[in-house]
């Protein structure tokens, strides 16, 4: 087909209204998305602007772990357990590197909470503990699964899994437990970084769906484009006698 035959006058116009009308639908399938983004934001900001309170009164060291205590930033007052009783969490990433975590259990009344004091990039001497009551902003943090077990002679395990530390530690343990977000009860360590709380991808899915139906709606446009135009070009193509 002759270029001549697809830019004659008669489908100029048919050309222009494709175009303005594939670009209309791009944008707008762009900007739903965009909205679709600012929603995933506005959500994950929503969750890490829950108030600090604290751990006596919201949650019981009988009490499961549940969905609403999940990186619930919280005050833990208590006192270190001796330092020999701390454990280290193997195979935590920070910062692209691969270390571990210092565990040290917080004796809250009668029972303990697990806290992360913070991360090394290897195993080393236990530090020591604060002295006396301490108060400990922290967030909490459900128990962990799989990993390996705990190993009594370098104190280590693969993850904080709370049913295997309850039977190495003389406590009776919450059944989750914090990462710490003090720097003076870190013992020189680095502060460990809280997880990130996860969004659901169905959050603002409408504008989603809005964003997809949009470059359908594009796709079609070129479609119908191009159908229209070869169907054009060949009923103007002269017969052939």
């Amino acid at each position: 087909m002759s270029l001549r035959q697809w830019f004659r006058p008669g489908l100029l116009g048919l050309h222009a209204f494709a175009a303005v009308a594939l670009v209309a639908c791009v944008v707008m399938g762009l900007w739903q998305l965009g909205v679709y983004d600012s929603r995933q934001e506005h959500e994950r900001a929503d969750s890490q602007t829950v108030p600090r309170v604290a751990l006596d009164g919201l949650w019981g060291a009988d009490d499961p772990f549940e969905s609403r205590l999940n990186q619930r930033p919280v005050t833990i007052d208590g006192e270190f357990a001796p330092a020999d009783e701390q454990i280290w969490v193997a195979g935590k990433v920070q910062d692209g590197r691969t270390g571990v975590w210092l565990l040290a259990p917080v004796k809250v009344g009668d029972a303990a909470l697990a806290v992360v004091r913070g991360w090394a990039p290897a195993v080393t001497e236990f530090p020591d503990v604060p002295a006396g009551q301490v108060t400990i902003e922290a967030t909490l943090q459900g128990g962990e699964g799989g990993g390996a077990p705990f190993d009594p002679k370098t104190r280590e395990i693969g993850a904080v899994r709370i049913p295997a530390l309850t039977n190495e530690l003389p406590y009776d343990l919450y059944s989750g437990f914090a990462i710490s977000t003090t720097a003076e009860v870190s013992g020189g360590l680095a502060l460990a970084d809280p997880p990130t709380k996860d969004v659901p991808w169905t959050t603002g899915l409408r504008n989603l769906a809005y964003a997809l139906q949009w470059w359908v709606f594009g796709a079609f446009a070129l479609f119908m484009w191009w159908r229209m135009t070869t169907e054009s070009v060949a009923a103007a193509k002269p017969k052939v006698a």
